[in-house]
């Protein structure tokens, strides 16, 4: 767990990069990778991953984003898609993902439905599919970033932006996905100001 807890206290929120040093591509994709191995509600895998390079689409991305200077001045940014109607039930994706696993069809189905279920009584009162969504997609940025710090690469995830501005923007169709977050990755200028969190007492309650 050492390592890992390195990297944990490593990471912070880089509001500052340095865009004189760039990710290698070996260490960019390892870092796409932990997104892609990351664990989701019933495995449906609910992101897509956008990396935006061109200069000039990056400076329209920053006016769209609250003008953080992160989207510019990082290595590399990813906006991270949430997608909607492939993940609704009994769609082709579902099934296909579900179809992956090899199972007899009777159970394939009895999953199908067990997922229509869930659908219905614990997302759908509560959220939309795309914020469904987008609480996967949490997990794959979680993954990216704490992967990233473990290289010693700093990362920022961005909320703040038009979620509007960023899809038409970057061609997205809304039918099918909705911007979920923006993180930027690249190096730290300066000094890494001081992790701030409550106590773990405070946080943890046993039962």
């Amino acid at each position: 767990m050492q390592p890992f807890m390195q990297a944990m206290n490593f990471r912070h929120a880089c509001k500052k990069f340095d865009p004189t040093r760039q990710i290698s591509a070996d260490e960019f994709q390892q870092i796409l990778e932990c997104g892609r191995l990351s664990p989701s509600s019933f495995g449906m895998e609910h992101w897509h991953f956008l990396v935006v390079q061109t200069p000039a689409l990056r400076e329209q991305l920053r006016e769209v984003c609250w003008n953080q200077p992160q989207i510019t001045e990082s290595s590399h940014v990813v906006v991270i898609l949430a997608k909607t109607a492939a993940v609704e039930p009994y769609s082709a994706y579902v099934q296909r993902l579900f179809g992956r696993r090899g199972l007899p069809a009777e159970a394939e189905q009895a999953y199908l439905e067990r997922y229509a279920a869930h659908n219905d009584s614990e997302i759908k009162p509560y959220l939309n599919t795309f914020a469904w969504s987008s609480k996967q997609c949490y997990i794959a940025l979680a993954n990216m970033m704490t992967g990233a710090a473990s290289m010693g690469i700093d990362s920022c995830p961005i909320e703040g932006f038009s979620k509007p501005g960023v899809e038409a923007l970057l061609g997205v169709d809304t039918s099918q996905y909705g911007a979920a977050v923006v993180v930027a990755f690249g190096y730290r200028a300066g000094e890494q100001p001081a992790k701030l969190r409550q106590p773990l007492a405070d946080l943890v309650e046993y039962r």
